[in-house]
């Protein structure tokens, strides 16, 4: 029997699942991390602490299994995008907690570029826009404020990875120091054509070249095996690495333009294949990589991403105390047939996609004393289902298709009135998989391509099997009132900043 181990390094935990040569789940194990706040908008993890739970959740997911490390094929990983580890390859040492994806301390630098280059040439090179939400002022801000870090880059000292980088090398024992293109395609240092670091963006960002890992390909290569004094206890191939949602897109079986995912996760993403042309967004969505097997022209995607989704549901339990778990949040959301005229913009790091203000801020819009705690759970719940609307629809035009259905995945599809709503606010089925874990499950493919133990994506795609569908219901007047109504309150979030600047 052919067994893939996946590494799937999230936001907010780590899980390792062992997949058979069908692609279903053998075993698995997760862990939760901390997450460090240490001023408003800024957010960090314990790289160690990350490191000790992926060994973690390695032994015991092969325990659960009953297998030993020389029983896996091969290893893939996938990981949270844009987070930063500065980190000495020679001795180990770590410079800074990883700064995460969310984190807005990039902020200052991304308006002061503005002033100086145009958009439009960013977007060109990199297929991204200028926000702090990208790996490269987060790097910038390390190298201006850790003293002797920009010294110790210079000479070689440091290099600045993403998390899969940082799983890789510890893996296989310091011997591969990679970061695959998905993720290199997230720094905005890129160049989105050649998929190598750009010249004229390091400058920019004024990062050196030799405090980055080497870029390589997704799938069809060996990076290097892994360390006999690792969780494995052998040596095991890693050769397979894909951003989180990437790996989402590849599990998903999205292997032909015009196919399309969304992940409800702490965030939310929704990318569509746009095949081996790069497509330029016009509605403030973001170019990226899919996915690169071998020497193979990579295949590229449009992506629309939402800062705070199930990030929600983890807000109204553990801030508000409105509910203790989600599955008490879905059962209140579901006892009423509406959200009771509230709308809740959750815009705590920014807004995203389509809009990139990094200085909105939440909003809670239409209270009145009608208002019970469960039409607070279906506002929680409708929230991530408009933002996806508002991405979905900026995808369609950007690519000139228009999409019949969405695939679905993450945790928050276990939510049926989610789900349920957002098949009526799209107007299209919303189809989930019979493997949900479709994450995991691109790395495990991307790993299994790369040591044979999978021939081809056709092969891969016919694998692929739908678990459950919904289909939309809502009336097309009652739709467009909601979203007439959304938009209101988002427009509220931008009021905010206004008046707040005024005042100053």
């Amino acid at each position: 029997m052919n067994y893939i181990g996946a590494l799937d390094q999230g936001t907010t935990s780590t899980r390792f699942i062992v997949f058979d040569g069908k692609g279903i789940i053998v075993a698995s194990h997760q862990v939760e991390h901390q997450q460090i706040y240490p001023k408003p908008g800024w957010v960090e993890h314990d790289p160690w602490e990350i490191w000790d739970n992926s060994c973690e959740c390695i032994s015991k997911a092969l325990k659960k299994a009953n297998l030993q490390g020389t029983d896996i094929q091969g290893i893939g990983i996938t990981n949270q995008r844009e987070t930063i580890i500065a980190w000495n390859p020679k001795t180990g040492k770590v410079w800074h907690n990883a700064i995460v994806w969310q984190d807005l301390r990039g902020a200052d630098l991304i308006e002061e570029l503005k002033t100086k280059v145009d958009a439009s040439f960013l977007q060109k090179r990199s297929g991204l826009i200028f926000s702090p939400y990208f790996a490269a002022s987060k790097i910038a801000w390390l190298l201006d404020s850790v003293p002797d870090l920009r010294d110790a880059a210079t000479k070689g000292d440091v290099v600045f990875g993403t998390i899969d980088t940082w799983l890789t090398w510890n893996l296989t024992g310091g011997k591969a120091l990679v970061t695959d293109v998905t993720n290199a395609s997230r720094y905005l240092l890129m160049n989105i054509e050649t998929c190598q670091w750009d010249d004229e963006l390091l400058a920019l960002f004024n990062i050196p070249r030799q405090a980055l890992p080497t870029i390589v390909p997704s799938s069809g290569v060996v990076y290097a095996t892994t360390s006999p004094s690792g969780p494995l206890r052998c040596e095991v191939p890693v050769c397979g690495i894909l951003g989180d949602q990437q790996a989402a897109l590849f599990g998903q079986a999205c292997f032909s333009e015009g196919l399309g995912k969304s992940t409800y996760g702490t965030g939310c993403f929704l990318l569509v294949n746009t095949g081996h042309q790069a497509v330029a967004s016009k509605q403030g969505l973001l170019t990226t990589v899919a996915y690169q097997i071998g020497t193979d022209k990579p295949m590229y995607a449009l992506e629309g991403s939402i800062a705070v989704a199930g990030s929600l549901v983890q807000w109204a339990r553990d801030n508000l105390k409105i509910v203790q778990d989600p599955k008490e949040l879905d059962k209140l959301a579901a006892s009423v047939p509406d959200c009771g005229g509230v709308y809740i913009v959750p815009a705590f790091s920014g807004l995203f996609a389509p809009y990139w203000r990094s200085d909105a801020r939440g909003v809670i819009a239409g209270l009145t004393g009608f208002v019970t705690r469960a039409h607070l759970c279906r506002a929680i719940l409708e929230a991530t289902a408009f933002q996806a609307h508002d991405i979905f629809k900026g995808m369609e035009k950007d690519s000139g298709i228009e999409m019949t259905t969405l695939k679905v995945d993450g945790g928050l599809t276990n939510s049926k009135p989610l789900m349920e709503f957002q098949a009526d606010l799209l107007g299209i089925p919303v189809i989930r998989p019979l493997v949900v874990e479709t994450t995991a499950l691109g790395a495990a493919y991307a790993a299994g391509l790369s040591v044979g133990v999978w021939k081809d994506l056709d092969e891969l795609a016919a694998y692929w099997q739908e678990e459950c569908r919904w289909e939309p219901k809502m009336e097309a007047q009652e739709r467009m009132q909601k979203i007439r109504f959304w938009k209101k309150a988002v427009n509220r979030t931008l009021d905010w900043v206004s008046t707040e600047h005024e005042e100053e």
